[in-house]
């Protein structure tokens, strides 16, 4: 396996080499397995319910990939923190921006880029379970074998990744390096 290492432009600190874990192509062909594995769990009335803001690349290349493999789900967005700006949870999920739709007999798709604790995403289950949901699955990016703080396992897995802070394709430090066509790991 060659090491791939990229040179990022940075802030006043100068540039970051980052070790690049994934890159676009591993990616793209991942979500399209993805998209397929969802349609073949033959989801009724879907909603896609993204979490802000990690997820929006993965989120907008799956929902195409889905397009693709021939389902036409509706898209909502919800907003839940728990990190507040450092690179360690706070073990607290707070709600900062909700979904509109209601989720009654519907199945729903949650997406995330990445399942650490478990916190975030068994939250937003029980929540639209709570809200009456027909059956509620988990697609994410990136799993890391690491302890749950929460009982949780994804439905969806693009990627098992190491235990490292990892930034790109939608996932960031202090909101820098979300645009990486890539995923990767800063390197000191």
């Amino acid at each position: 396996m060659t090491t791939k290492i990229a040179e990022e432009p940075g802030d006043i600190a100068g540039a970051h080499r980052i070790h690049v874990l994934f890159d676009a192509a591993e990616i793209a062909a991942r979500v399209e397995t993805l998209a397929a594995e969802i349609r073949d769990a033959a989801p009724v009335d879907l909603l896609v319910v993204a979490i802000l803001r990690g997820s929006f690349i993965f989120a907008a290349d799956l929902l195409r990939a889905l397009h693709r493999a021939g389902l036409a789900p509706s898209v909502e967005f919800m907003q839940l923190a728990s990190y507040h700006s450092g690179m360690s949870s706070s073990g607290q999920v707070t709600i900062v921006k909700d979904i509109d739709n209601h989720v009654e007999n519907r199945d729903v798709l949650i997406i995330d880029d990445i399942l650490e604790s478990g916190r975030t995403l068994a939250f937003a289950k029980d929540l639209l379970a709570a809200r009456g949901a027909r059956r509620v699955m988990s697609a994410v990016l990136i799993e890391k074998p690491v302890p749950r703080a929460v009982q949780f396992e994804a439905d969806f897995i693009g990627f098992e990744a190491p235990d490292h802070f990892l930034v790109g394709y939608g996932m960031d430090v202090a909101h820098k390096f979300r645009e990486l066509p890539y995923v990767g790991i800063i390197e000191n």
